[in-house]
């Protein structure tokens, strides 16, 4: 019998979430499972992501082959490294809030300023009503033009 570790869909039709689970191959996606050994929500922000490591580690030892979405979330919880004698990848990094996107943004906005660029388009755009000036004092000048 293979087994393997895998995504158990759960959740709405827009909001899923999973359960990794280690099950036989032959089973269905979301059929009976063996045990589960994690969760994965990949609609929050930042992703949640839990994995056992111990009961992953055993289940790796004893031959459990993960799927490919799988082994990518051992990748980054770094299960899959310690099974393979790797080393350890850097950790997860938590979001960024409003305050450093805004801070950087300062700083950024700082580093162009001195430089030539003022912010601003190259061609400024022509208002409705200065179109319409230059429209009606086009229109009088070629009227002046062909009575002379």
């Amino acid at each position: 019998m293979a087994v393997k570790i895998k995504l158990k869909r759960l959740g709405k039709i827009r909001s899923p979430h999973y359960r990794i689970v280690v099950a036989d191959s032959r089973t269905r996606r979301d059929g009976r499972a063996i045990e589960e050994i994690g969760l994965y929500h990949p609609v929050q922000n930042p992703s949640r992501i839990e994995v056992n490591s111990e009961r992953a580690q055993y289940w790796l030892s004893v031959g459990a082959q993960p799927t490919e979405p799988v082994l990518a979330i051992l990748k980054l919880t770094g299960d899959w490294q310690k099974h393979k004698g790797l080393p350890a990848p850097a950790p997860l990094l938590a979001p960024a809030t409003k305050e450093d996107k805004r801070a950087s943004f300062d700083a950024f906005a700082k580093a162009i300023e001195g430089d030539d660029a003022k912010g601003e388009a190259i061609t400024p755009k022509a208002k409705k009503a200065d179109k319409k000036a230059d429209e009606a004092a086009d229109a009088a000048a070629s009227t002046e033009s062909t009575e002379a």
